[in-house]
Parts: structure tokens; C-alpha cells; sequence
């Protein structure tokens, strides 16, 4: 392997304009490329990440290979169905694999066999006996794969990895494949929202790549130039800032929120009021207006354990003061769903036993099925522990959200979920739950109150029908 290449930004910063769509005819707002561009690629680990990013780059005119090792989920897939909720996702996927553009496999000896370049997508979810995260399931695919790499190839990371994976799986590389002088390895961080993730991969507000070859370098500048040339700016780096990007942006995002939410305290104390406050912040540039809603908090796959083990990681690198703070915006995280249950304590009189709360969300964001450390769900749950009757709904994570907590009860739509209630939480911003008629939800409740957790419901047409509204750091 050469010196890593000297760091460069190719473009400016700042979202780029969609790119105009010709080629593919889709309405993806991307650019097909040429029959010479076109590469041999393998997704490693087939999730959320995996296939999202094996079915855009079917789109974009590869030749993809999916590896998935869960046969249930490798099932669904070989049919063209996608076992989680993403929208334009399903019909992006279902059309390639029909096209023959997308296939997916078990075998790393075909995937070794068939691949130019290996995207490996695979989970780092947070360990069992610490705050670090898992990486088993990343060492397991490159080790798995390793061995089948007898020709030239490049493996790009794409998942969450604390800093220094990188260098341990290119040593892993080096040891166990056929050809070590022709394998190289890279590391190109993914940054999608979920609900927005097709968007996110073909129309990326950057791509970010580390390397440690020119080869790979200039491999990479080739399978990125339809976003490069759509105006995305490409940062080039080492493959430890490269891993650094993902879980520093993340642990911004969730200070910024977390932020907000100890404000709109203070805000509750003072008689103020956060959205109020927020609008006035957000028109400082250096400041804007994204990540400062105030609400119940993040969850998700992400930024909740890529705080953790950032704080972890800087420990065994000796600098954890540095991080300390993010311990902070952790335990805020934490502490915004106790304060939706001690509200809704006081709104139901001082305690909830034998009352009946209708939950509106169950997913960790809207447009995702995603329960994984929901807030809505930790406050239903705590709720039905102290006695309450949880009625849970939501367009899309009813599925997910019974096998998570399968002692709720769950509705098939909002009004069914609200019948007989005592009270009202509105905890995933679904546009659904803004477009229902205020007039049919108060004739089915008991009591008109509401609890609106992500401050995104119209609170004077509530008030109009008579419900009492509260919100998070608002003025009653």
C-alpha cells in the first residue's frame, strides 16, 4: 500500500441542487452511467444500510451482488420484497432484482468470485458488557471474505466503526487473502436519514472517502463521479478521519438536540416559551433552524450508542475528559421521556393506574419503521408499568413494535387508539397524526387532553375543540 493520499475537498460545501435526471427515466434525479464506468460491486450485510446502498447502485447502472447471511431475511430479498419500511425503497429494489442488475447471495466465495469493489454495511450495535460498540460482525465479514480475494479488489467500509478498526481490518486483509498486494482497503462513511435514505445515497450533501492508496483513491472518484458531477463535494482523507466524520457529526446533532431539550426546561420554569426561542436561535447562521425542535428526545440505531461508544473509544485512547460532555448529552436524552411521563402524571392527576393513554407513534422518526431504542415506546412502556392502559398507534412500526413490546396494545388507526382515552400523546411526528379530524378524535376520548411530545400539532385548533394541550417547554 502507498501513502495516503494529501486530504482534498473537490467542491465546495453546502447541499447540492438534485441532479437533473436522464438515463434511467426513474424520477430518482440521477444520471446513469456509461457502459465503460459500470463495476462489479458486493454489498456485505444487507440491512437497512446494505440495501439501500446495493439497490442505488443498481440504479445507477452496476452490477450488484448482495451477501446476506440471515436466511430469512436473504429470502425476502431473492424475492424482490424489503423487510423494513422505506419509502421508494421496496420498488427501487424489486425493479433491479427483476432487471437482473441486483442479486443476492450467502456465499463470500461467489461474492470473492464476482466483486471489483466490497461495500461492507454490516451493524456495529452497542456491546452487551460496555459502552464501545460491537464490531464482531464487521471483523467476522472481512475475515469471511478475505480469503476469496485472489485478484485485485478494494473492500470499502461503510458502517459506524470506532477509530482504528480500519487499520485492524486492513492487517486482516493483509494476512488471510491470496493476493494481499492487490486488496486494498478504504472507508467511505454512510450518512443516511432514515425515510430519506435513497436521496441521501444518490444525491448525498457529501461523500467522504479514506484512503490509504492511490489506487483506491482514484476507484473511488470513479464510482462517486455521477454525485461529484451533480455537484456533491467529495472529501478525500486517511482512513482514521474517515471513521472519525460519522460519529462526530453524530455526536453534534445529538448535543444540538439535547440542548434545545435542557432549554425548553428552563423555558417550563421561567414561563417562556422553547419554540418561541428556538425561531429567534435559528436565524443566527452559525446557528439554523435543523435539530432544534424541542421534543421527548433521539433514538434510533444511531446516534444513541455512536455517543456512547465515542465517549468509550476516547477512553481507551486516553482522552476522555474531552468527551465527558457527551455523557451529559446522553443522560438529557434519556431524561426528556421521564419528564413526558411525569407530565402526563400530573395531566391524569397524580397518577396514571387505571387510566387510558393513547399513544399516537411508535416509531423512533416518522417515515421509518425503526423502533430501535424508541423514545415513544420507552414512555408507553413506562407507562403501562405504573398502570396505565397503553393504546399504541402508527402508520408503519405497528409490526416492529409488537414483537419489541408485545404487553401494549396496539390500534389500526389513530381514532381506534384514542376511544375512551384520558389522554392523549402525540410522540412520532407523523404527517398522518396532523391531518386527522380534531372533531372525530374529542368525540371518542373520555378526557380532551394532549400531550404533544414533538411540539408539531396545531395547539390552537386542538384548544378550539376543547382539549387541554400541553407541550414540551411551551406556554400552556
Amino acid at each position: 500500500m502507498t501513502l495516503p493520499a494529501t486530504p482534498a475537498t473537490d467542491r465546495p460545501t453546502g447541499r447540492p441542487s438534485p441532479a437533473t435526471a436522464t438515463g434511467t427515466g426513474t424520477g430518482t434525479g440521477t444520471v446513469e452511467l456509461p457502459p465503460e464506468s459500470r463495476r462489479r460491486l458486493v454489498v456485505i450485510g444487507c440491512g437497512y444500510l446494505g440495501a439501500t446502498h446495493a439497490a442505488c447502485m443498481a440504479e445507477l447502472g452496476h452490477e450488484v451482488l448482495g451477501v446476506e447471511v440471515d436466511p430469512a431475511r436473504l429470502a425476502a430479498l431473492q424475492a424482490g420484497r424489503v423487510p423494513f419500511h422505506e419509502p421508494g425503497l421496496a420498488e427501487l429494489l424489486a425493479r433491479h432484482v427483476a432487471s437482473g442488475r441486483l442479486r443476492f447471495t450467502d456465499s463470500y466465495a461467489e461474492a470473492g468470485a464476482f466483486g471489483d469493489v466490497h461495500f461492507v454495511c454490516v451493524g456495529t450495535p452497542q456491546r452487551g458488557d460496555s459502552l464501545g460498540a460491537d464490531t464482531s460482525h464487521v471483523e467476522a465479514a472481512v475475515a469471511s471474505l478475505a480469503p476469496h480475494l485472489d485478484r485485485p479488489a478494494l473492500v470499502v467500509g461503510k458502517s459506524t466503526v470506532p477509530v482504528g478498526t480500519a487499520a485492524s481490518l486492513a492487517a486482516t486483509l493483509d494476512a488471510l487473502s491470496p493476493a494481499p498486494d492487490d486488496v486494498d482497503l478504504a472507508w467511505s462513511p454512510e450518512f443516511l436519514r432514515e425515510g430519506f435514505a435513497i436521496a441521501d445515497t444518490l444525491r448525498p450533501d457529501r461523500v467522504v472517502v479514506g484512503v490509504a492508496s492511490e489506487r483506491a483513491e482514484k476507484l473511488l472518484r470513479e464510482l462517486y463521479a455521477p454525485q461529484v458531477d451533480a455537484g456533491c463535494p467529495l472529501v478525500v482523507t486517511d482512513l482514521a478521519t474517515a471513521e472519525l466524520v460519522k460519529v462526530a457529526a453524530n455526536a453534534f446533532l445529538a448535543t444540538k438536540i439535547s440542548f434545545v431539550n435542557a432549554v425548553s426546561e428552563v423555558c417550563e420554569a421561567a414561563g417562556a416559551d422553547v419554540v418561541d426561542l428556538a425561531e429567534a436561535l435559528g436565524h443566527d447562521a452559525r446557528i439554523g433552524h435543523r435539530f432544534l425542535r424541542a421534543g421527548i428526545g433521539f433514538g434510533g440505531g444511531c446516534l444513541p450508542k455512536d455517543i456512547r461508544a465515542f465517549v468509550h473509544r476516547a477512553g481507551e485512547l486516553g482522552v476522555e475528559d474531552t468527551m465527558s460532555f457527551l455523557r451529559q448529552v446522553d443522560a438529557i436524552n434519556q431524561r426528556q421521556r421521564q419528564r413526558v411521563v411525569q407530565l402526563s402524571t400530573a395531566l391524569l392527576g397524580g397518577s396514571v393506574t387505571r387510566t387510558r393513554i393513547a399513544v399516537w407513534g411508535a416509531a423512533f422518526k416518522p417515515d421509518s419503521d425503526d423502533v430501535r431504542d424508541s423514545p415513544a415506546l420507552s414512555i408507553a412502556g413506562r407507562l403501562h408499568l405504573r398502570g396505565a392502559t397503553v393504546t399504541v398507534h402508527d402508520p408503519a412500526a405497528g409490526g416492529t413494535a409488537r414483537a419489541a413490546y408485545p404487553t401494549l396494545t396496539y390500534a389500526d388507526s389513530p381514532l381506534e387508539a384514542c376511544r375512551d382515552a384520558d389522554l392523549l400523546l402525540h410522540l412520532t411526528e407523523w404527517s398522518d397524526y396532523r391531518e386527522v379530524d380534531v372533531a372525530e378524535v374529542g368525540r371518542v376520548v373520555r378526557r380532551k387532553q394532549l400531550l404533544d411530545g414533538r411540539n408539531a400539532l396545531d395547539a390552537a385548533l386542538w384548544r378550539e375543540h376543547g382539549f387541554t394541550v400541553r407541550g414540551m417547554g411551551r406556554r400552556p
